[in-house]
């Protein structure tokens, strides 16, 4: 299982995303990703970033913004995360 943010530099909604992954306990499982530097990434998530992605077993699921500490608890614990 893997935790992904997809992000970009100067984002400071990708800041506050990362700040709840924090305060809920998981932000050292989880991959920063840059959406810059990769064309499909940018195309797909350009205007929806902060975007917090799980691989589980080939299954994904994402949460996008809009996104509070309670939601975003919420959906890890959905997932078995926490």
């Amino acid at each position: 299982m893997s935790i992904i943010l997809y992000s970009t530099e100067g984002c400071h909604l990708c800041e506050q995303a990362y700040a709840l992954l924090t305060e809920v306990g998981v932000a050292g499982q989880v991959s920063v990703i840059d959406i810059a530097f990769d064309d499909d990434l940018f195309s797909r998530y350009g205007v929806t970033i902060p975007v917090v992605s799980l691989n589980i077993n080939g299954s994904v699921s994402e949460l996008g913004w809009p996104f509070d500490a309670s939601e975003l608890s919420n959906w890890l614990k959905t997932h078995g995360i926490n």
